[in-house]
């Protein structure tokens, strides 16, 4: 129960505050018994009844850090109490800690009103007395004031505010940490789908070309077939070996001019197209190029990248899902924008298939959308129609 909780945990004080209180009470006894008073002359009890504040405060020591607030009441009630008496120097020292403890342990709201509650306390008591008594040594009563309170009030607000802004400083250095933790993760996460992307459509071509042939190969018991089947996996294959080292290069960091080589543009759909012509002579398929691009207005190597990898990978499915007809492939650029469409025949397809999963219109799709563009693949009544729309220009890519 919350009762009990707050219970246990006042009746159970800090050992530090243990020790303090006992060592506050034992030297008050020792400057009793040995006679040093702070109000010797102007006392009204007797003078044992200064051991009574005194035990008081110490008391109030054990609650300086669950109960400050209340400590620092009855620790106000027996100082004044303590002027009625002979007086100790151990019962005011005992405020000023619990004065101290007050700022410290306290609210926020009791450590901001503290300092200057007792600052204008301090000086009310020296304008106060200087009225009084009219003499200069009345400036010491205010002076003693501002020890006793203003002072260890001023020290707390001092330490707590300390204490605050490490706590802030290090909730901070957390948080960028955190903040530098997540986006390392993502930067992993970027590059290896980047890496995906990049391994399925450097590879994937080639082995769907492979994978087809040699389907066609022994399926068909023909020597003429197998010999031009055995041809073209051949090319495929060391054409994807040729790919397969130019990425582990990149991966391995090879230098900045294997990168620039490594990575193709528009200016190779020809020899794209070209390929796929040979890969796909057993399937029926042919092959059209309409680059309607304007010359000698180049586009960023981001887009050249992009829009060649989505042609690339429209021309594997195409060989390994289109039906016998003509494969067109549109390239245009207008009005800052580069548009790659490729229509390939929809339908039923005679003879062998490459198997699919998906992830060439994932990678297409992703590559668009990094760019800020705009990607479509789907039937369209008798054709398959992949349609992407790209920034052309070099200030809407980088943004």
């Amino acid at each position: 129960m919350l009762d009990g909780t707050v219970t246990e945990k006042i009746l159970r004080p800090h050992r530090d505050d243990v020790l303090l209180a006992v060592i506050s009470v034992l030297a008050g006894l020792l400057m009793w018994s040995l006679g040093v008073h702070s109000n010797s002359g102007r006392h009204f009890l007797p003078g044992w009844a200064a051991l009574v504040p005194l035990v008081v405060l110490a008391a109030m020591e054990l609650l300086r850090r669950t109960a400050p607030r209340a400590g620092l009441v009855v620790g106000t009630l027996g100082v004044v109490a303590d002027q009625f008496t002979v007086g100790s120097l151990a019962t005011v020292l005992i405020f000023t800690d619990l004065m101290y403890a007050a700022v410290v342990y306290g609210k926020p709201s009791m450590a901001r009103r503290l300092p200057v509650t007792t600052g204008l306390i301090t000086v009310a008591v020296t304008v106060a007395s200087l009225a009084w008594l009219r003499t200069p040594q009345a400036l010491l009563i205010g002076v003693i004031t501002g020890l006793v309170s203003f002072g260890p009030a001023l020290t707390g607000a001092t330490l707590r505010n300390h204490r605050e802004a490490a706590v802030a400083a290090r909730l901070r250095a957390e948080q960028t940490a955190l903040l530098a933790e997540m986006d390392r993760a993502q930067a992993v996460v970027a590059e290896r789908a980047r890496m995906a992307r990049e391994l399925h459509d450097m590879v994937a071509n080639h082995l769907s070309a492979i994978a087809i042939h040699s389907t066609a190969a022994l399926s068909i018991d023909s020597p003429a077939t197998s010999r031009e089947a055995l041809g073209v996996i051949r090319e495929n294959s060391v054409q994807g070996l040729a790919e397969m080292r130019r990425l582990i290069g990149l991966l391995r960091d090879a230098g900045v001019d294997q990168e620039a080589a490594a990575v193709p543009s528009l200016d190779g759909l020809d020899a794209l197209l070209e390929q796929a012509r040979t890969n796909g002579t057993a399937s029926g398929l042919e092959f059209v190029l309409h680059d309607d691009r304007p010359p000698g207005r180049p586009l960023p190597a981001p887009v050249e990248l992009a829009a060649y990898r989505i042609v690339q990978e429209s021309l594997t499915n195409a060989l390994k899902h289109a039906a016998r007809g003509t494969v067109a492939v549109r390239v245009a650029r207008d009005d800052g924008l580069l548009t790659v469409r490729v229509d390939s025949p929809y339908g039923d397809r005679p003879g062998p298939r490459a198997p699919g999963s998906g992830a060439g219109l994932i990678g297409m799709r992703e590559r668009t959308e990094l760019l800020g563009g705009a990607f479509t693949a789907g039937p369209a009544g008798p054709v398959w129609q992949v349609r992407a729309t790209l920034p052309a220009e070099e200030k809407a890519v980088r943004e």
